[in-house]
């Protein structure tokens, strides 16, 4: 498999990170769902919706053909509107998606890592995310230094300190 590289996002992402979207709730294989099902729950939507607001950035890691292949990402959110993973309004929100053939090639942690090096270059004290415990993706955030700091009946919220 050809090599990959990291670049920021841009508006014109929008498209592809709805796409990680999905690819990030769809990871149980027993239990996917159509992306249009995905993208028009506002449980989920409001990950992508309006993209790039004020508050959102993040990477997305590319093939040697330039083709986007995953993506890392995170946002803001009112309190009014936290997500799963919602710490504060200052606290943003994280997500990763990674086509599928593309998992388990370090591309996942590679994205994890640029994310994270983003936030901290903006100032950001933490980040945040929301994980099914039995998602792989789980042992790939505890190696990178997120720590569970909430449960629920089968997802943990994380968050990582940045400083």
């Amino acid at each position: 498999m050809a090599g990959f590289e990291i670049r920021e996002a841009t508006p014109a992402d929008s498209r592809f990170i709805g796409d990680m979207l999905v690819e990030a709730l769809n990871w149980h294989p027993v239990r996917r769902r159509p992306r249009a099902q995905l993208v028009a729950d506002g449980e989920f939507r409001r990950y992508i919706e309006g993209w790039m607001r004020p508050g959102d950035a993040g990477v997305v890691a590319v093939d040697g053909n330039g083709a986007p292949i995953g993506a890392c990402w995170y946002r803001l959110f009112a309190p009014d509107e936290a997500g799963h993973g919602g710490l504060g309004p200052r606290v943003p929100e994280l997500t990763l998606g990674v086509v599928s053939v593309w998992r388990a090639q370090g591309a996942g942690r590679a994205l994890l890592r640029a994310a994270v090096d983003l936030a901290r270059t903006q100032g950001y004290q933490r980040l945040s995310l929301s994980v099914e415990r039995e998602n792989y993706a789980r042992r790939l955030y505890v190696s990178e230094g997120f720590a569970t700091v909430s449960s629920g009946p089968d997802s943990d919220i994380m968050v990582r300190r940045l400083r």
